[in-house]
């Protein structure tokens, strides 16, 4: 054992070159998208039709906090596809994992898009459409994880805020396309032909995009710091038992580095990881899923709006977050982070009074800021600090059970609660109030975790 071990140290990865570094870049994106464009049609669709497609015998209020409902299911799924696939991803590679998690989406979108409705089955459709909503979850409980780990794991050191924050344009651009699917659809059909047919269109369209993915994903090579990692020999990491009896017959260096993966007490950097997703998972349930129902529902503006500012908030994204990226890379991922959900906490009540003017700029202007300071800007930093907390060897796993538990207790529970809250107050204060205690968790967690700007990825022990 001591010989293979040896052997796998000594071994070095293939290598890396500027188009493979572009072309992990541009995979871990597009999945990245492909999982939020699905996601934020499916989160669309339930803000704007499914409550009258699938649940039409309640009132507009019940159907709302029904099909949020149906939204908030997909992240129990998701749960048990970050346990599932991330354990695989740290055995077996992430490259792997990724070619999975793209099919396992792409198809139960797609075929969300040719369901039945309620009027043609009963209760049997909104059945289906939690069952293929779960499979879309299962599928996308990795995915987000593996990109973000991959992108982490093949960037230059001193770039790698910039290169990781491409995960988050994906879901920037994800959520762009979505949004402008249902823009357009919006704006050039009528309520018959949207309820009728036009609804289909966008998770229909999905289908090619899948294709893209995995016909790019095909010639990816493995991250160069799984290949490096001391506990993995012939492309498949070593159990535990397996590193243990390694341990007992190497050499003191090569003994501390194998004992330091397996011994070290997990969980203060997993609980550092939740409480920072917290703010950006929790802001962007609210800010891209329950805002654009409730503006369509209770405010007294065009259908389009809601959707048209999401648009505007997401190209302007496309500036915030590699910037935000480059500016961790050169200053640290804390004083962003600090300074980032302290300025969510202090503009939430106005944001807030932007949205609920009754005034089409000021939906835009508000959305466009929250969506910007509070959920994307936070998630370029997100992208590479969890990355950086985790050690090598279960920083697949740890990553996306912080990201999907994050997901649960923030962006599912958080729709249904706006609702619920808003619903009982009859007012828009529970929204900024929830805005603000989800960024203050954050902020706390940022003041308790280590500055991981240039760590070690190959090293298997947590940063702390």
């Amino acid at each position: 054992m001591k010989d293979s071990v040896i052997a796998a140290q000594q071994t070095l990865p293939g290598r890396r070159t500027t188009r493979d570094l572009a072309r992990a870049a541009v995979s871990g994106w597009l999945g990245t998208a492909m999982e939020f464009m699905d996601f934020q049609l499916y989160s669309l669709a339930a803000a704007i039709v499914f409550n009258k497609i699938f649940f039409p015998d309640v009132s507009p209020a019940i159907g709302l906090i029904a099909a949020m409902a149906t939204y908030g299911v997909g992240y129990v799924a998701r749960l048990a596809g970050a346990v599932y696939f991330g354990r695989m991803g740290d055995r077996i590679g992430r490259k792997k994992v990724l070619y999975l998690t793209i099919l396992l989406m792409g198809a139960s979108t797609t075929l969300i898009g040719a369901l039945p409705t309620y009027a043609a089955i009963g209760i049997l459709a909104p059945i289906l459409l939690v069952a293929l909503r779960l499979i879309q979850g299962f599928g996308a409980g990795a995915e987000i994880a593996g990109a973000t780990v991959l992108l982490a794991e093949y960037a230059p050191v001193k770039r790698r805020g910039l290169v990781a924050s491409l995960v988050s344009l994906g879901t920037n651009s994800g959520t762009l396309a979505a949004s402008g699917l249902w823009a357009v659809l919006l704006s050039v059909l009528s309520e018959d032909q949207l309820l009728s047919w036009g609804w289909r269109l966008p998770f229909l369209l999905s289908f090619v995009l899948m294709l893209f993915a995995f016909w790019l994903r095909r010639g990816l090579k493995e991250s160069p710091v799984f290949e490096e990692r001391p506990d993995v020999v012939d492309g498949v990491a070593m159990a535990k038992d397996e590193v243990e009896s390694a341990i007992a017959t190497a050499d003191e260096h090569e003994g501390s580095v194998l004992a330091a993966g397996i011994r070290q007490r997990k969980g203060r950097a997993f609980f550092l990881a939740l409480g920072l997703r917290f703010g950006q998972a929790g802001n962007s349930g609210l800010m891209q899923t329950f805002l654009v129902g409730y503006i369509a529902t209770n405010l007294a503006v065009g259908r389009s709006v809601p959707t048209d500012a999401i648009v505007y908030g997401s190209l302007a994204g496309f500036v915030t977050v590699p910037v935000i990226g480059l500016l961790g890379d050169r200053f640290g991922r804390r004083p962003l982070y600090l300074a980032l959900t302290a300025l969510t906490v202090v503009v939430a009540f106005p944001v807030m009074l932007l949205i609920t003017s009754g005034s089409t700029a000021g939906v835009m202007l508000g959305m466009v800021l929250g969506l910007n300071i509070g959920v994307l800007g936070l998630f370029s930093l997100e992208s590479v600090t969890m990355a950086e907390l985790f050690g090598s060897r279960t920083r697949f796993t740890q990553l996306a059970l912080a990201k999907e538990i994050g997901g649960i207790l923030a962006t599912a529970i958080g729709p249904v609660l706006a609702a619920t809250l808003t619903a009982v107050t009859g007012s828009w204060w529970p929204i900024a109030a929830m805005l603000v205690v989800y960024s203050l968790i954050t902020f706390v967690s940022a003041l308790l975790a280590p500055e991981t700007r240039g760590r070690d990825l190959v090293r298997l022990e947590d940063a702390v």
